[in-house]
């Protein structure tokens, strides 16, 4: 009987690429599609026949260290496999063969830092017509990769990259601010969240779009309401506190057709002391379904208020249809650290059912 394969710091082709790779099937985007529903309809390899996979190729990612962990959702478009490592290089394979097509060295365009190390899990694809890139996330910068040669595209904002420390309430130099969660694309608009620090010394979590062809900033929604904004008066704001978090840092979904991202967001920092943040604290731990064109606040639900015990919401809100009473409807799904699924109501925001 042949052996299932153990994964390590190496990438496997863990199944038949020439299979898929003729089936058309592709995975372009994080979590599998803008739904974030982790879904797909390849039905080839099931229970009954795992058992007999074999190792197609391996790729070492040169990653392996006592303290290398890859996270990665990999994305595959027309063939080539695109990922991050933990070094927080880019890397693109033939997905048959498991050949290297290129591999940006994040640590050869980081100034001043050649050991680049961190969680990552995914990059972004974004084309228009002959215009094919890569969005790669290293630390506090976002780089525009040309997809066929991994190579930056300097008309893209400052050479190549964007500096997510700026465009921000506070001084860029004092921002600590990375992408772990790959960010989404909506026609031009690359949409990004962040990983900010959690402790009294933070930075906020605000949600940001940027220009795909230019790295122009687009628009900002401030997840820490600014004085005149919706959510501002749920805060009891106190002079010389350093406030941050409320951050999504578990990635994005995207309804098309409507035009608006979801995303959910973790606690305000400090994550295990409320008592300079006297309050409900609006938007920490909100489902948040935002006007992808203009950053414009479509409805909130928040899961938890004013929270003491760090129950981020951890991952990108699912959307579905699903059938209640008769009729198809609509909903976002969020998974929380509490054990509790929240359905909403698409357009609404809305919880959908009552117990029965």
């Amino acid at each position: 009987m042949k052996k299932p394969i153990l994964a390590t710091c190496c990438l496997f082709g863990l199944i038949l690429p020439k299979t898929i790779a003729n089936s058309g099937a592709e995975w372009r985007v994080y979590r599998g599609d803008s739904a974030a529903n982790q879904y797909s309809n390849l039905a080839q390899i099931h229970a009954v026949n795992v058992h007999h996979l074999e190792k197609a190729w391996e790729y070492n990612t040169g990653d392996a260290t006592d303290r290398s962990s890859m996270q990665v959702n990999s994305i595959m478009v027309g063939g080539t496999l695109y990922f991050s490592t933990f070094s927080l290089n880019a890397v693109a394979l033939d997905a048959a063969t498991g050949e290297e097509k290129w591999f940006f060295r994040s640590s050869e365009f980081n100034e001043g830092n050649r050991d680049l190390k961190g969680r990552t899990r995914g990059v972004v694809y974004w084309e228009d017509g002959d215009d094919r890139r890569i969005f790669h996330f290293v630390k506090n910068r976002v780089y525009a990769l040309d997809a066929e040669t991994g190579i930056p595209i300097p008309s893209f904002g400052e050479g190549g990259f964007i500096d997510l420390r700026k465009h921000l309430r506070v001084d860029y130099t004092k921002a600590s601010i990375e992408v772990t969660s790959p960010g989404i694309v909506y026609k031009n608009n690359l949409i990004v969240g962040s990983r900010v620090p959690e402790g009294y010394e933070s930075t906020p979590g605000d949600i940001r779009a940027f220009d795909t062809v230019t790295g122009e900033f687009r628009w900002i929604f401030h997840t820490l309401p600014m004085e005149g904004e919706f959510g501002y008066d749920t805060w009891e704001w106190k002079e010389g506190v350093a406030y941050g978090g409320a951050n999504p840092w578990g990635g994005f979904s995207l309804d098309e057709e409507r035009g608006w991202v979801f995303c959910a967001t973790g606690s305000p920092s400090f994550d295990f002391y409320g008592g300079n943040r006297i309050g409900m604290n609006l938007f920490g731990n909100c489902v948040l379904a935002l006007d992808a064109e203009t950053g414009e606040r479509q409805w909130h639900y928040q899961t938890i208020h004013h929270d003491l015990w760090d129950y981020d919401n951890p991952s990108a809100p699912v959307l579905a249809t699903v059938t209640d009473q008769g009729k198809k409807r609509d909903v976002v799904v969020q998974l929380t650290k509490m054990g509790l699924t929240f359905v909403l109501d698409m357009g609404y925001g809305r919880t959908c059912f009552s117990r029965r």
